[in-house]
């Protein structure tokens, strides 16, 4: 009976061009992949202007007046803002993004009632709720997708318990679960008390997208007077480890003096990392362009000579595939899910500032060897698609659906 195409009902909580990371990256990579042989519903929270035409999507604010998502998705963007809202203190959601979490689970039973899925899959904790609720008013199983943590999110530091509870009151209902990375996996093991069996591991992919090539390049000057340039693209949070980025920084530089270091995005710990490139002295050969998306973006990755990921705690991370289908070196923390399907690029602790130093110097010096890195990191990329991954998320749905 269920062989072929799967009625879906989706439920995310960000959703391109509206969203502030990977999680909407995500979102859309996969249900565009998955549309692409299922009946696909994408439920969002609120009403947003949205043109897709592989996929229905569905709002739950028809009795909710929330404000604008750009604003609601700096939960998100930094862990300061991340602890405003769910205390409340910034009051842009009602009484706390918690409230508006519960709120958007309210709002559901109607719209799965109407869809009649097959099976139903929700993304992280902020989409949890509406998963269960949806559950509970069609009787259909339910997939809780993780593609970070509360530990991952806060750096294991200050972990917000209601957080956590949703997390885990999400992981207990959802008939299986779907990591990201092993790495994630083991998280929901230890931490959520998971059986093992009961989660299945899907890696993130990439969208081979094609660049405008003829627009001119930022920072083209600097590759005219002979510089070499470093990314760091990300959350500039505690979570991706901007700090150890600087603090490398410091330490090429005293072999690479004409090397230049750009840390795109934005986040808690931006003007922190301000400071702290004056106090290392680095600041002349430091640049902030902040939070970069589109074409601004694809145009970085194509003048950075080598790319940089020293995240504490990363579940997956897109950006390194990103630079790899741009033919950009990576060099990544092993404290990464992506680690686990990159196999040409350099892996470091993130703390280990001495080794990072040692494989952005051996780069940047060797011409060959980035010739090398990028033909073969490009090739790696381009295998690790959305179309992979969905097809791996419909085997699981297949096999639940016929266990429901």
């Amino acid at each position: 009976m269920y062989g072929g195409p799967l009625k879906v009902l989706m439920f995310g909580w960000e959703f391109p061009p509206h969203n502030s990371g990977g999680l909407g990256t995500a979102c859309y990579g996969l249900s565009t992949a998955l549309a692409s042989d299922h009946q696909l519903t994408f439920v969002l929270p609120r009403k947003l202007d949205l043109e897709h035409q592989y996929l229905n999507f569905e709002f739950g604010d028809r009795e909710i007046d929330v404000q604008a998502v750009n604003s609601l998705l700096k939960a998100y963007a930094d862990l300061n803002s991340y602890r405003a809202f769910l205390r409340g203190s910034l009051g842009n959601y009602g009484q706390s993004l918690l409230a508006e979490v519960e709120r958007y689970s309210t709002q559901v039973e109607p719209i799965a009632q109407r869809v009649q899925p097959d099976i139903i899959h929700a993304h992280d904790w902020l989409s949890f709720g509406a998963g269960i609720k949806a559950k509970e008013a069609t009787n259909r199983p339910l997939v809780a997708h993780v593609h970070a943590t509360e530990f991952d999110r806060t750096g294991g530091t200050g972990v917000n318990q209601q957080v956590y509870n949703k997390e885990r009151e999400g992981l207990e209902a959802a008939d299986h679960v779907i990591a990201v990375s092993s790495f994630t996996k083991s998280t929901l093991v230890e931490h959520y008390g998971i059986t093992p069996k009961k989660i299945s591991v899907v890696h993130n992919g990439v969208l081979p997208d094609k660049p405008d090539r003829s627009q001119s390049l930022p920072f083209a000057k600097y590759k005219e007077l002979g510089y070499k340039i470093v990314l760091f693209v990300g959350r500039v949070t505690i979570q991706k480890g901007p700090d150890y980025f600087l603090k490398t920084a410091k330490n090429v530089l005293s072999y690479l003096p004409k090397t230049i270091f750009l840390m795109v995005g934005s986040g808690d710990m931006a003007e922190q990392m301000i400071n702290l490139s004056v106090e290392l002295g680095i600041s002349g050969n430091i640049f902030f362009p902040g939070f970069l998306r589109g074409q601004e973006l694809h145009s970085i990755y194509q003048v950075a000579d080598v790319f940089v990921m020293p995240s504490v705690s990363e579940p997956f991370g897109i950006t390194p595939l990103e630079a790899m289908l741009n033919g950009v070196p990576v060099i990544i923390s092993k404290q990464s899910g992506v680690a686990e399907v990159i196999t040409h690029g350099f892996k470091a602790d993130f703390w280990d500032i001495e080794e990072m130093t040692n494989q952005i110097v051996g780069v940047l010096k060797s011409g060959p060897l980035r010739q090398i890195m990028s033909k073969n990191g490009r090739r790696n990329a381009k295998v690790q698609t959305w179309k992979r991954a969905a097809d791996k998320c419909a085997k699981i749905y297949q096999q639940v659906v016929r266990s429901s």
